[in-house]
């Protein structure tokens, strides 16, 4: 019997074991497989025979390349390339300002296109709704710093009255409640959770009485089935209580909701109205009773965030109580009224037009009607509300921007929120140059100068210092 080998041979390895790990490591941290069989598809393949022959094939480099830190590499990847990106613009950009440009007024721009080129850092961080969210605040941003140049100006001097930011926010309501309806995924949650908050009326509650054993339709359930009844073209309601006898009350699709369908008063004459107010016949009555209840907690609610809003501003109250506490009430008022008209609106909006418009007319179009009338009541706050209005825009975009890409209307563009980051700081960079008091915000302008390499201070309020002193020193000389 052969006895055992007292030194057996090492196991074989594999041929990615034997690529040295040097070249393993750049390919790795270089391009990706993918990349590299397109790059061998288009580029090797047509290259002399020679190259093509010492060029490794797209399996060999997928396997020389895997490994379990995938995700580490791409990071890698992507950041360096984002590096090389911006120092290689960086330096075409000097290039232009110093030998073809140095005679004009280019070099006032140097400082504006360099700091918005830095923007292309953002490209390091792996968040996609991180990144998409910072490309859509400072583009907002940009174009109201842009329009703030242009009123300055006195491009809008001639304007209407009523015009301002406030008109914005029909079109941002319009497209939240259509997306909060139909693709709540898409939606804020935050926003969303605020609205099902401050229904009272529209949404009904399972009572204290009703059996805790029996099922019943949450809120989300709610508004699930009012988005299918669009779908359904508004059915009417059959009531139960004169149709005993009715085997399908309501449609298969829409079971969930029997337990508030079923015994809603007989008068109605549409199942969403049953859904919505099942005890009151009275679209109308409904709408007042909501008002009247949502309120009171709404004023509840704003008095409290205004007032903690206000007490950075405590010396201006110490100094004249009476107007401030009456601008803070003013203040509190408005937005309670425009908050509490807004989402009685759009809910009383589905009554509305229930009574007013054919069943199969704009069924689901109908929902960004009755937002857009909700966004309306934006004019009783139209003078102290832009940021409220700026805000509900940009969640709108972002909302819009997920709809579209989940329903196919568009594609990303691979970087596309990063050339949208930075065309917005060339802009914010631009209006900062020509007129600085046109960036609201002492904090976004010490940012800008910041960036632009001027240290952190802010331009207008250093301006307007000087001007105060040579005021004071005018008049001391005078006397």
């Amino acid at each position: 019997m052969a006895s055992a080998e007292p030194y057996p041979s090492p196991p074989s390895t594999s041929k990615a074991s034997k690529v040295d790990p040097v070249l393993r490591n750049a390919l790795r941290y270089t391009i990706s497989a993918k990349e590299y069989q397109t790059l061998h598809e288009y580029l090797i393949n047509r290259s002399p025979a020679a190259l093509r022959k010492r060029a490794p094939t797209p399996q060999k480099v997928d396997a020389i390349t895997k490994a379990s830190d995938d995700y580490n590499a791409a990071a890698i990847r992507a950041s360096l390339r984002v590096f090389i990106a911006s120092q290689t613009g960086l330096q075409i950009w000097d290039l232009i300002t110093t030998r073809l440009l140095a005679r004009g007024k280019s070099p006032k721009l140097a400082p504006a296109v360099g700091a918005s080129l830095a923007g292309f850092a953002l490209g390091v961080y792996p968040s996609d709704q991180l990144r998409l969210t910072i490309a859509i605040y400072i583009s907002t941003r940009a174009a109201e710093f842009a329009y703030n140049a242009l009123e300055n100006e006195g491009w809008f001097r001639n304007r209407p009255w009523w015009w301002g930011s406030w008109m914005l926010m029909p079109l941002a309501t319009g497209q939240l409640l259509h997306a909060f309806v139909f693709d709540r995924d898409c939606f804020p949650k935050a926003y969303g959770d605020f609205i099902l908050t401050h229904t009272p009326n529209y949404l009904q509650r399972r009572p204290k009485s009703y059996p805790p054993s029996l099922p019943w339709p949450d809120p989300n359930t709610i508004v699930d089935s009012l988005a299918e009844m669009s779908r359904l073209h508004w059915p009417p309601f059959i009531s139960p209580i004169l149709y005993p006898s009715n085997p399908s009350p309501v449609p298969s699709t829409l079971t969930s909701i029997a337990p508030i369908t079923d015994p809603a008063h007989p008068s109605i004459p549409h199942l969403s109205c049953a859904l919505l107010h099942p005890r009151n016949p009275s679209c109308s009555s409904t709408f007042l009773t909501y008002i009247l209840t949502a309120f009171p907690s709404l004023l509840k609610f704003f008095t409290v965030i205004f007032s903690l809003f206000s007490l950075p501003r405590y010396k201006s109250l110490l100094s004249s109580p009476a107007k401030e506490l009456n601008a803070l009430a003013k203040r509190i008022l408005r937005m309670t009224l425009f908050i509490t008209m807004a989402i009685g609106t759009s809910w009383g909006s589905i009554c509305l037009f229930a009574n007013l418009l054919p069943r199969n007319f704009l069924a689901t179009q109908r929902w960004f009607l009755g937002g857009f009338l909700g966004g309306l009541w934006a004019f009783v706050e139209r003078k102290g509300g832009r940021g409220n209005f700026l805000y509900s825009v940009r969640l709108s975009l972002d909302s819009a921007w997920k709809v579209g890409k989940k329903r196919g209307w568009w594609k990303g563009i691979r970087g596309g929120d990063l050339g949208v980051f930075v065309a917005g700081l060339m802009v914010m960079n631009a209006v900062y140059e020509r007129d600085a008091s046109a960036v609201q915000g002492g904090m976004v302008r010490k940012g800008l100068g910041f960036l632009r390499g001027e240290g952190f201070v802010d331009r207008v309020a250093g301006k307007e210092e000087k001007k105060e002193g040579e005021e004071v020193e005018m008049e001391r000389k005078g006397q």
